[in-house]
């Protein structure tokens, strides 16, 4: 049976920063935008109210300055590789965030299979955001199940790959989990656990396991 790998985005396949981070770094706002993470990590704001707050940061967001954050972004090495690894044995891999959709569908050109993000407005924006398409560490589990659907495996066949509060839910919802560069708690939760920078080396902690 094949498996199905679920990735995180903020601080898992980016080392030590997020997507909003560095949308934000090309704006000179990064520093607004790493209090908003300290806040949502720490459980002040949710979703919402982060996704209505870093958009009213981006009122001169553009193309450009997106492409150059992904281009510029602190990636984990051997991501593309450890994709490529995935594909050759008939397995799947996806990214889901809750960092904006047009930041993380991006991953797709690396080789993710799907890569899902909370719904923004295109860029430049002319309209706010839509509450109802952030998403949640809830909605992790509810499109990880989709996946599963779509590519015809179970829940039993699933890996997650995670650091944060916003993958706990998803850490219990499959039999096998890996923490990259995660806090404590996170951690203890996990299968395996992983510190330092290429994804393959926390990859091979799962490779074979079934």
């Amino acid at each position: 049976m094949a498996r199905l790998h679920l990735f995180d985005l903020d601080g898992t396949l980016l080392h030590g920063t997020s997507a909003p981070v560095e949308i934000s770094r090309q704006l000179g706002l990064e520093a607004e935008t790493v209090a908003l993470d300290r806040e949502i990590e720490a459980r002040r704001i949710g979703p919402p109210e982060y996704a209505r707050r870093v958009h009213a940061l981006w009122e001169g967001l553009t193309p450009e300055h997106v492409t150059a954050a992904f281009e510029g972004a602190p990636w984990l090495t051997g991501i593309r590789e450890t994709w490529a690894e995935i594909r050759v044995r008939g397995e799947y891999c996806a990214v889901v965030s809750l960092s904006p959709s047009f930041f993380v569908e991006r991953l797709t050109g690396w080789g993710a299979h799907a890569a899902y993000g909370s719904r923004f407005p295109a860029v430049p924006f002319t309209e706010p955001v839509d509450p109802a398409g952030v998403l949640s560490a809830a909605a992790k589990v509810k499109i990880a199940d989709r996946l599963c659907e779509q590519f015809g495996v179970s829940r039993a066949d699933c890996l997650a790959y995670g650091d944060s509060y916003s993958d706990v839910e998803l850490f219990g919802a499959v039999p096998v989990s890996v923490a990259i560069n995660a806090n404590q708690h996170v951690t203890a939760l996990a299968t395996h656990s992983y510190a330092g920078r290429d994804l393959w080396d926390a990859y091979e902690l799962v490779r074979h396991a079934r």
